[in-house]
């Protein structure tokens, strides 16, 4: 099992944890997602952008993409579409991505803040021992 640090814009974030939203979509232009191996029962561990991590989350299943056209986005939005979010200007600012990944989430819980310093650019992040931001001492 991983450890991952997921930053989320406060409105994805809430829905995440009211359970609106139950699955995290994330594309790329690159021919490969950035962060490193999902698998299930990985725990994920919420963050808003700009924010402390807030929640946690299970993941319960990944479904992995290459080689994205518009049209396969567009048939990612018609079936799992409900239950990702976003409105006509997010799916279509996606239309050019190349690759990415869908996460189902379970048990998903808000946890008490915990502020760390996260200075790059990454909106998802493999935790490691040592690189964890303090983390994975306080899981």
């Amino acid at each position: 099992m991983n450890y991952h640090l997921v930053i989320l814009k406060k409105p994805y974030l809430e829905l995440i944890l009211s359970g609106r939203k139950t699955i995290e979509m994330r594309l790329t232009r690159a021919r490969r997602p950035a962060c490193g191996p999902v698998r299930a029962q990985d725990e994920l561990l919420l963050k808003a952008s700009a924010g402390p991590v807030c929640g946690r989350a299970t993941v319960e299943a990944v479904k992995y993409y290459e080689d994205l056209t518009p049209e396969r986005i567009a048939e990612i939005r018609r079936q799992y579409g409900d239950r990702i979010g976003g409105d006509d200007a997010v799916w279509e600012s996606m239309m050019d991505r190349r690759s990415g990944f869908l996460v189902w989430l379970a048990d998903v819980r808000r946890i008490d803040p915990i502020l760390i310093r996260k200075k790059d650019w990454r909106a998802w992040v493999l935790l490691r021992e040592g690189k964890d931001f303090g983390l994975l001492g306080q899981v």
